[in-house]
């Protein structure tokens, strides 16, 4: 009895492994079970607006830097308007529908304006105009968007290669804005927000199989894009500058932009391809496949862009006007309405001064408007009649 009970002991202390295997803790077994994030990352699908990387606040200070820039901006252009107009923050609706500041104000600041263009092709004015906005409704919508698709860019992908692209395609945006600009002064500052939106497609094209929720990614980016592009045709905003800047981002992320900044992604799945079977073979065929994928998308779109920035360049200092051969193009960037004018000829106007009081008629169209003022600059007085113009 007591060696059936001694064995017992034994036999119940004792345990039979196959060679090799490691014991598992509970610990370690319930989190492979039951943590959703790890499954996703065997599968080797990242949620694409939600990635469980993105912790640090410190990941985002390009994007907090680049937002302190644009209020900056906007408050100087804000006070140049105060002080040219006293006591006037932003000018009525019916002046400026994006409740901003005067078209002179802008002119003062750094807009895009084709006689400008006529003194000095290549100017200043190609640096600063992509920091403006056109009002406080513009500055809102614009800086709400840049915030939603930066960070996620910025954190994806590194606040280098996010700069970079947010820089050229603010520059190819003005570049492309200064072919088709007419006689009224333009801001360019969404045209950045459209680089990182080109950027933002690229990226999501180029790890298509890397990525979840790719409907709701490209649903999103499809709405961000339409309502601004919407925005771009009131006055003072140009939708050219949009249009090229998203080519251009478009075209930096294929070169930038490879992959996410992700710890572990899954060993059979990279980008466009799909590759399974033997592990070994397929290891090897996806690094070949991957290098010569990477080597021809960069050349591509290195040489796009390139041959995009050059011609503007040339365009630029040439001094081409795309309007002599596109008459329908202005309706791209500015519809007419009754509540604002899209009207860049001539503005000439007669008036009439007494004691109190000013009568601007404008000689283009025979419309008459009094203002309870006479002591304004000629500037202020080209404002006014190109708006009753």
């Amino acid at each position: 009895m007591e060696g059936e009970s001694l064995g017992s002991k034994l036999h119940t202390k004792i345990e039979i492994k196959p060679p090799g295997q490691e014991p598992a803790s509970p610990s370690s077994s319930s989190s492979v079970l039951h943590n959703p994030e790890t499954d996703n990352q065997v599968e080797g699908k990242l949620p694409f607006f939600k990635s469980r990387y993105r912790q640090r606040a410190s990941d985002t200070w390009l994007i907090s830097l680049l937002v302190i820039l644009h209020l900056m901006a906007f408050i100087t252009t804000t006070l140049v308007n105060y002080f040219s107009i006293p006591s006037v923050f932003f000018q009525p609706l019916s002046e400026n529908p994006l409740l901003g500041p005067s078209a002179s104000t802008l002119d003062k600041v750094g807009a895009l304006r084709r006689a400008f263009l006529a003194q000095n092709p290549l100017n200043w004015r190609f640096f600063l105009c992509p920091w403006l906005h056109a009002g406080l409704i513009h500055f809102a919508f614009n800086i709400s968007c840049t915030i939603f698709i930066g960070i996620h860019l910025e954190r994806d992908y590194g606040p280098l290669r996010t700069g970079v692209i947010y820089l050229l395609s603010a520059f190819s945006g003005s570049l492309i804005c200064s072919l088709f600009v007419r006689n009224n002064p333009v801001v360019t500052s969404s045209g950045a927000l459209f680089g990182l939106l080109g950027t933002m497609l690229s990226g999501l094209i180029r790890n298509w199989k890397v990525y979840s929720s790719k409907c709701a990614a490209l649903a999103a980016l499809f709405t961000v894009m339409v309502l601004n592009f919407l925005l771009g045709l009131l006055p003072y905003i140009d939708n050219f500058a949009n249009i090229g800047a998203f080519i251009s981002g478009l075209l930096l992320g294929f070169v930038l932009l490879l992959t996410p900044q992700v710890r572990q992604m899954s060993k059979n799945k990279a980008g466009l391809f799909e590759y399974g079977g033997n592990r070994a073979k397929s290891t090897i065929k996806l690094k070949q496949k991957l290098e010569v994928d990477r080597l021809v998308l960069r050349s591509i779109s290195l040489v796009l862009f390139v041959i995009l920035l050059s011609g503007c360049l040339v365009a630029v200092f040439l001094g081409i006007d795309a309007n002599h051969y596109c008459g329908w193009c202005r309706f791209i960037d500015c519809i007419p309405y009754k509540r604002w004018s899209c009207n860049d000829g001539p503005k000439t106007c007669e008036i009439m001064k007494n004691n109190s009081e000013m009568t601007l008629t404008c000689l283009y169209n025979g419309n008459t408007r009094v203002f309870p003022f006479t002591n304004v600059s000629q500037d202020r007085m080209n404002d006014l009649c190109a708006m009753i113009c």
